[in-house]
């Protein structure tokens, strides 16, 4: 803004707004070409500038907060980081009109149908490569057109039922596309958190300002692919890469949110020409799949040979009309950037009319009178890979050379360049160091396919560079992303995911679990009792450690040898067996983000960040035991949240299994040495410690520990939560709850596994349960263990 007179000064609105300047020459969401701010943005400026800087940063804070609570996080990928990172949120949310948000509405529901028709003729009658409207050389060559999809019919009747659009305003003040999503668009998910984060900040205007709600735009896409589903099945599933994807966290969330399935490639298979979901009771149909990830790795057997993705054999199902894809497997191909060169012409034939939001012009440099004007005129363009998709500052491929250089490489190269002018997008307000200064922005637009036609969600989100140039608008260049307020005139009705209450209620049947969910899920369990276990030994060296001066006696040296079994360096205070074991059970988590609490995955996250700092920083002795300690309690409290509110479905009954197996083997193992009849002085005490009973074993017995009392208490006592007997008890209960068992049911090989073990254990006495009957336990064990795995986890 420019300089304010001395009655402005005194103006709040007009002091919160001096220092920000937009640049001369492009529109700005804020400041409108007068001067003065836009009138959707009025009542919300007015409300910061009463605010003070120290409230306003609280505020900030608390959105943040949020986020990290929730576990908000999308994967940023380089050279020697592809860790997880906290999701960038803008603080400033991107205010736009309703009356606005109802041409860009309309425009996108154009070009949405206008790509529909063009996916299916190039699927179908090809008409449009036959008669020259599209060059043959530029469809065949794109990786993403499918030549085995060619005279495929989606069963839905439809190529495109999700996409998005990003978008920007020119400088004539015009929206403008700037690349088409019709893959596998992202970011729907990461929308609903950023809105949820922006509420938080600014609940009090957020309430007063007409924002529509996103909830009835999810409702209405939820209700359409439910209604896809064939008589029978319960559930559409959300087919997944894993959680090595940058935004699996959204993949989750969505699935949560929608009530949907995530399902892994490897979570399916087919059967007699349907793909089938494996699950704890057998293989389950599934007719509908809203993919995640790209088509060619959906199916090596007919696609990408190489996918450890897909499933093979999908695209029979496809074929046969047994099988939806959300989107059609082939769509990607609207993503070219080179098709945007053709698609206002492509406007014009198919819809009679020109394109309401056209996309920003494009060459491509196959034609040679494109090529020599893209020539001519190149350093005024973006110029980039013709089969490239996304926006084109993100993958431009001309480097700094002299005119001549770049003029011989778009004449050598020109089939596969296309050039796009250069964007200079509008600015719209965002904080930077506390101040709101204006920066670069596009909007992403999501329409989905409902009963009643394409619908757009009313907000999207704006990506938002933190520098004055409009190619670090991406997340993984610094960019951060804002919220988008749709402002209406009326005040909104609320609107939720579910039907109001009618007077009467039903639960909805648990869905199967899927084998994958159950095999992490129970490794989930052994894993965080492994890692216990190590803990509580290593508490006890240390401890002792600490406390003598001959770390070579007979006990420590038992101890390291006992250690050294479960893989730990004993050269290590915290030794990378601990930190893997933590690391697995995190790794195990991952892969079942749907189902599995926040809470519950933030404390894993917060065990593992510790655990792995204790590795840098820990010495031996004192220091490691208290280290112990700490993980202790972290261990602790995460198995209280599981135990505590986890819903005692089978999922929870995975996790109960593997934690009672495993606490029953290490038991086995832990007592075979240190209960044994040649342990050194000590090792009973140690063994009691490592159980955690000493209290109960002081109550219990009335004499000092013998191998009798310690034999008893830990393998024999079904009242000690840590004792074998215990946990065979847990497991038979579990067991008795899954599919396939019952009292008048023939009884399976694990049953028989886990009830051989449990008797052979009961009859057992203090004097008889030596090292040799413990160690052959341990081998029941682990039976039992892979019993399981046959029965429900393959």
């Amino acid at each position: 803004m420019s300089e304010a007179p001395e009655a402005d000064r005194r103006d709040p609105v007009a002091r919160f707004l001096k220092d920000y300047r937009p640049p001369a020459g492009v529109p700005d969401e804020l400041i409108g070409a007068d001067g003065s701010v836009r009138p959707v943005w009025a009542g919300f400026i007015k409300r910061l500038a009463s605010m003070t800087p120290e409230r306003l940063a609280s505020r900030m804070a608390h959105g943040d907060q949020y986020l990290r609570d929730a576990g908000v996080y999308y994967r940023r990928y380089g050279p020697q980081d592809t860790g997880q990172r906290d999701w960038p949120l803008s603080h400033c949310p991107l205010l736009v009109a309703e009356e606005d948000w109802s041409e860009i509405a309309a425009g996108l529901t154009e070009r949405a149908d206008l790509l529909e028709r063009i996916c299916a003729d190039l699927y179908g009658a090809n008409r449009l490569v036959e008669q020259g409207h599209l060059p043959a050389s530029l469809i065949a060559q794109s990786p993403e057109w499918l030549r085995p999809l060619v005279g495929v019919t989606p069963r839905s009747g439809h190529f495109l039922h999700f996409v998005a659009f990003d978008i920007g305003r020119g400088p004539d003040g015009k929206w403008w596309v700037l690349s088409d999503r019709t893959q596998a668009p992202s970011g729907a998910g990461f929308a609903l958190e950023n809105r949820i984060a922006t509420q938080r900040v600014y609940s009090d205007v957020f309430a007063a300002a007409n924002v529509t709600r996103l909830a009835g735009f999810f409702r209405a896409f939820r209700d359409t692919m439910t209604g896809m589903l064939e008589e029978g099945e319960d559930r559409v599933g959300i087919l997944t890469p894993g959680p090595l994807n940058e935004t699996y966290f959204e993949h989750a969330y969505i699935a949560r949110y929608l009530g949907f399935a995530l399902l892994q490639g490897e979570d399916l298979t087919m059967h007699d020409g349907r793909a089938m979901v494996r699950t704890i009771e057998g293989l389950r149909p599934i007719s509908v799949l809203w993919r995640r990830l790209d088509a060619a790795w959906a199916d090596p057997l007919e696609l990408n040979e190489g996918s450890q993705l897909g499933t093979p054999g999908l695209l029979r199902a496809i074929r046969d009309g047994r099988l939806t894809m959300v989107n059609a497997l082939g769509a990607g191909i609207l993503e070219t950037r080179a098709l945007m060169a053709f698609l206002p012409r492509l406007s014009q034939l198919l819809d009679g009319q020109p394109l309401r939001i056209p996309n920003i012009a494009t060459w491509w440099c196959g034609q040679p009178s494109e090529r020599a004007h893209v020539r001519s005129n190149a350093e005024m363009m973006m110029i980039s890979p013709a089969q490239a998709t996304g926006l084109a500052h993100e993958t431009a491929a001309m480097a700094s050379a002299e005119a001549e250089d770049i003029a011989a490489w778009i004449e050598r190269e020109g089939p596969s360049l296309v050039g796009q002018e250069r964007i200079h997008l509008s600015t719209a307000p965002a904080f930077v160091d506390g101040t709101l200064v204006p920066r670069p922005m596009s909007l992403r637009v999501y329409l989905a396919r409902t009963a009643s036609g394409w619908r757009a969600m009313p907000g999207g989100y704006a990506r938002i560079g933190m520098t004055a140039e409009a190619n670090d608008l991406a997340m993984q260049e610094g960019g951060r992303v804002a919220d988008v307020w749709i402002i209406g005139r009326t005040t909104e009705p609320a609107e939720t995911m579910q039907p109001a209450y009618s007077g009467a209620i039903s639960r909805a049947p648990l869905a199967p679990l899927p084998s994958r969910a159950a095999d992490n899920l129970f490794w989930l369990g052994r894993y965080v009792e492994r890692a216990e276990h190590l803990v509580r030994v290593l508490r006890a060296l240390h401890a002792r450690l600490a406390e003598t001066e001959a770390p070579d006696a007979p006990l420590l040296r038992r101890t390291a040898k006992y250690l050294d079994s479960f893989g730990c360096d004993m050269d290590q205070p915290v030794p990378e067996a601990l930190v893997e074991a933590i690391s697995a059970a995190f790794g195990s988590a991952g892969h079942v983000g749907d189902r599995f609490s926040v809470d519950g995955a933030l404390a894993l996250g917060d065990l593992t960040r510790t655990a792995e700092e204790f590795a840098l920083r820990v010495e031996a002795g004192d220091d490691a035991a208290r280290a112990m300690s700490v993980l202790l309690r972290k261990l602790s409290g995460f198995g209280g949240l599981v135990h505590d509110n986890m819903y005692r479905f089978s999922g929870w009954r995975f996790i109960s299994l593997g934690r009672a197996m495993e606490r029953a083997s290490t038991m086995c193992a832990c007592l075979a040495v240190f209960a044994d009849a040649a342990a050194p002085e000590g090792a009973l005490d140690l063994a009691v410690e490592v159980g955690d009973s000493l209290v109960t074993h002081h109550r219990r017995y009335a004499v000092a520990t013998s191998r009798a009392t310690v034999v008893d208490l830990l393998a024999l006592d079904a009242l000690n939560p840590r004792a074998v007997l215990c946990q065979f008890d847990h497991i038979e209960a579990h067991l008795a709850k899954l599919p396939g068992t019952g009292r008048h049911r023939p009884m399976s090989p694990l049953t028989r596994a886990v009830l051989r073990a449990r008797t052979d254990l009961a009859l057992q006495t203090p004097e008889t349960l030596d090292s040799a009957a413990l160690r052959r336990l341990e081998d029941e064990i682990r039976e039992m263990s892979d019993q399981l795995t046959l029965a429900y986890l393959t």
